[in-house]
């Protein structure tokens, strides 16, 4: 008998997903950039890559609203306004000269 995680199927919603994507990408993001040296901060071709990613992620949060409003559904709006600035970060990074 196998277990049926949503985070494995593609498939199926998970915020769990959609998160790690996005702080993993952002974590990958800032590592291309050279975060531990501030001195030598530098944008990358790879952080495209995590930009996708992170898009991806925010996706897979943005599967998770429902129609109706409940405090779960501000939570998921919370997560969404959280994975803008994620991808705004990220942006911000790759232009970064």
């Amino acid at each position: 008998m196998r277990p049926r995680f949503a985070i494995v199927h593609i498939r199926q919603k998970s915020l769990v997903r959609g998160i790690v994507l996005s702080l993993g990408a952002f974590a990958a993001s800032l590592l291309l950039a050279g975060f531990p040296h501030i001195e030598n901060l530098r944008g990358s071709r790879w952080q495209i890559l995590a930009l996708l990613i992170a898009a991806w992620g925010m996706g897979d949060v943005a599967r998770c609203l429902q129609r109706r409003w409940s405090l779960y559904h501000g939570g998921v709006l919370l997560l969404l306004y959280a994975d803008l600035m994620i991808l705004a970060m990220i942006v911000f990074l790759v232009a970064y000269p």
